[in-house]
């Protein structure tokens, strides 16, 4: 930041202003989205904090933009979730995880949508203090467990540990004390459910993660149980949001995605990364018409050299943030 562009935007230059806030802003989108859970909800946020920011410039003193950035942001995801009619309870039928070998009723948050990773900004600036890497702290089990947590603990958590601010700006940033920081933050670290060993999963875009995934996709593509089974970890597990079912164990998954109508037709799979993990989404045969049409976008955890985790997502509104189209012309290439 230079202080002329700053000069400029606070005369109401709109440029200077963009020029301003362009580097922090991919992490912002980031951080609403930690807090939120939903990429949605994270744009949302982020436009209004933006213009909140725009028309509070002029009382800006020019000294910690970040900060003071991420302070205006905090508290408008702060304020979301205050609310609650913005995010109402979603209801559970009683008999939900009654039913089915393998079946069970999800903890995850029903608004857990994923993160492109061609959003990622792999330039934010982490303080020493910070407990999460860049990857773990995106992964799609840590947003999910975030979202266990009561929204001040929430935020103090990933102010602290994921961005590394100092207690004493994090209490700024939410306008409270450095101990009821640090007391939020004890509260949070005990209360977030572990998530999975970083150490035990293959870094991303490696030989590794690629050789799991290519055992998955086959499996799937030529519909064949027996090499699935095998590539999913014991205690692997499925789940839907927003719907609160899922399927626990190898051989209930497996049942599940031979219970899904395009089991036993053609299928397209095409590979994308979501949450700095790999993901897919797959095609199916439009019988009446010479396209594709897509069915879910699937993001998958590893651990070690199976897959531990299925997270699939059948809003179709999601496809446009991956780049991905709703249909595909029947000779579109493999």
């Amino acid at each position: 930041m230079t202080e002329a562009t700053l000069a400029r935007a606070q005369s109401g230059d709109g440029e200077a202003f963009r020029e301003l806030i362009a580097p922090y802003r991919g992490e912002l989108l980031a951080h609403c989205y930690r807090i939120l859970g939903s990429f949605h909800d994270a744009e949302d946020m982020l436009q209004e904090a933006l213009l909140a920011a725009w028309r509070a410039l002029g009382e800006f003193d020019g000294r910690a933009l970040r900060a003071w950035l991420y302070r205006i942001t905090t508290n408008r995801c702060l304020n979301y979730l205050r609310s609650e009619s913005r995010r109402p309870q979603l209801a559970v039928p009683p008999d939900q995880g009654a039913r089915g070998t393998g079946r069970a009723r999800s903890d995850d948050p029903w608004w857990l949508e994923p993160y492109p990773d061609a959003q990622l900004d792999d330039d934010v600036t982490r303080g020493p203090e910070a407990r999460y890497d860049a990857r773990e702290s995106i992964a799609l089990s840590f947003v999910a467990g975030l979202q266990h947590l009561p929204p001040q603990q929430r935020a103090a958590l990933v102010l602290r540990d994921v961005l590394g601010f100092p207690a004493a700006e994090v209490a700024e940033i939410l306008d409270t004390t450095p101990a009821a920081v640090n007391s939020a933050l004890i509260r949070a670290r005990s209360g977030l459910r572990p998530g999975r060993d970083p150490h035990d999963v293959p870094l991303p875009k490696s030989p590794a993660e690629a050789a799991v995934v290519d055992r998955f996709v086959y499996a799937l593509e030529h519909f064949d149980l027996d090499r699935l089974v095998a590539v999913l970890t014991q205690d692997v597990r499925l789940t839907m949001p927003p719907e609160p079912a899922e399927f626990q164990g190898p051989e209930a998954v497996a049942e599940f995605l031979r219970d899904l109508p395009f089991w036993g037709e053609e299928l397209k799979v095409i590979l994308t990364r979501a949450n700095n993990q790999p993901a897919l989404v797959y095609y199916v045969p439009d019988p009446c018409a010479p396209i594709w049409r897509a069915g879910s976008i699937m993001v998958l955890t590893l651990r070690g050299n199976r897959i531990g985790g299925l997270t699939r997502f059948g809003d179709h509104g999601l496809l446009g943030r991956f780049g991905f189209p709703r249909t595909l012309p029947r000779d579109w290439p493999s």
